[in-house]
């Protein structure tokens, strides 16, 4: 049997997620290509944290390289150009809008079988505040929470939600709203019927249909991974996806390979049959990572539980809910992506007043010297970072080895 090298392995799972364009190669991004890489991946998760760009743009730039943000925003929220959605995939993602029918089973179950704490909340005041939101919506447009007032007491912990924020949450969690904007990161709800495009087939697809298709989805964006991997891109519960990924390889759709691992021992590895000739090309090395990148710690190359250990003996962390005393790397790390290594990470934080991008630490992982062309390829990635965030300045204020840092600025 073929052993696949820790190269080739590592190469193709980079490759299935866009990350092997060598820097300054790439097109100029356009609507299309970042269409084709949301697509690609399958979906891009929606997070709250803005030290720099939020998440979502991170992904992107990390494969595109800079790119007018707003574009990506029209795919989503433009009535022209609505490409893109927001919904529930692995976590709140934004999703292919033609993929909106595998999102159905999932709204209706939860319309069917809802929480104990939504019905009690419905029986209450839930039924008459969903019919009002509906109502208003219908007759004024699309509303954000802060449209309804209130005025009574406080009801609950720091993520207190007003009566009507509940009520939207709610239908757009069963699919009688959908988010038609952003305005200052607040969503802006609309009628499904007013927002889903008219050539979006909404055909609900089988239980099985949609769980061939998610799993099918997440072995090509991850390109090799172990079947439990497979499962955890989809999210969804294992007990009910092994058997159906079972059946893709008794069907030949998912290949197994033996794959070299960190250590030098192999373990039997998933592969769609649609990436098995790349990863052939790889091996002969017609194919090459050759990318130097950052990461957002929320990158769907991580989503691949463990991965990260087995592939590049790399352990990515967020640490942005950990207290700050037991923090190692910072709140909110980014690893460094060198060709098909991970070869450290960096904590910055963007002041968007002055144009400062501040790094309050700085890391390269144990035995990664900081050489002549790794200096070159990471002040070129942080170049463009830093024009994507339109920063004009960049502070180092911790390096370790500190010679790295001050390598970066002298050639910044």
């Amino acid at each position: 049997m073929t052993i696949y090298p820790l190269s080739a392995v590592r190469a193709l799972a980079l490759y299935t997620q866009g990350l092997t364009t060598p820097n300054g190669t790439e097109s100029k991004p356009t609507s299309g290509s970042i269409l084709r890489i949301v697509e690609q991946l399958g979906c891009v998760q929606i997070d709250t944290l803005h030290l720099v760009r939020r998440s979502q743009y991170l992904v992107l730039w990390s494969r595109l390289g800079c790119y007018d943000p707003d574009e990506f925003d029209s795919l989503v929220y433009s009535p022209e150009q609505r490409l893109l959605f927001e919904g529930w995939q692995r976590i709140a993602s934004l999703i292919p809008i033609k993929d909106y029918r595998y999102q159905i089973l999932h709204q209706d179950r939860l319309k069917q079988d809802p929480s104990e704490g939504y019905t009690y909340w419905y029986d209450n005041e839930g039924l008459s505040l969903m019919n009002l939101v509906l109502e208003r919506i219908s007759k004024e447009g699309a509303l954000r929470a802060a449209d309804f007032e209130y005025h009574g007491p406080k009801r609950g912990s720091w993520w207190d939600w007003k009566p009507a924020k509940t009520a939207l949450e709610y239908l757009y969690t069963f699919g009688d709203l959908m988010i038609s904007d952003r305005v200052n990161f607040q969503r802006v709800y609309d009628l499904t019927e007013r927002i889903l495009p008219a050539w979006v087939d909404t055909t609900p697809p089988s239980m099985e249909e949609r769980d061939r298709y998610w799993l099918e989805q997440a072995a090509l964006a991850l390109g090799i991974a172990r079947p439990m991997q497979v499962i955890g891109y989809s999210y969804y519960k294992k007990g009910r996806l092994k058997p159906i990924l079972e059946a893709l390889v008794d069907e030949g759709t998912l290949v197994e390979v033996e794959a070299e691992q960190v250590g030098g021992s192999s373990h039997p590895m998933l592969v769609h049959r649609d990436n098995l000739e790349v990863l052939e090309q790889i091996a002969e090395g017609a194919i090459k990572a050759e990318r130097t990148t950052f990461l957002s710690p929320f990158d769907n190359l991580f989503w691949a539980f463990g991965r990260d250990e087995q592939l590049w003996s790399f352990r990515q962390r967020l640490e942005a809910y950990t207290p700050a005393p037991k923090r190692v790397w910072g709140y909110f790390c980014l690893p460094i992506l060198h060709r098909q290594r991970f070869v450290g990470r960096f904590d910055p934080k963007l002041e968007r007043k002055t144009g400062v991008m501040r790094v309050k630490a700085l890391y390269l992982e144990e035995g990664v010297e900081p050489d002549e062309e790794l200096v070159s390829g990471v002040a070129n990635a942080m170049r463009d970072f830093m024009r994507f965030h339109q920063a004009k300045e960049l502070v180092i204020e911790k390096s370790q080895p500190g010679e790295f840092g001050e390598k970066i600025l002298k050639t910044l």
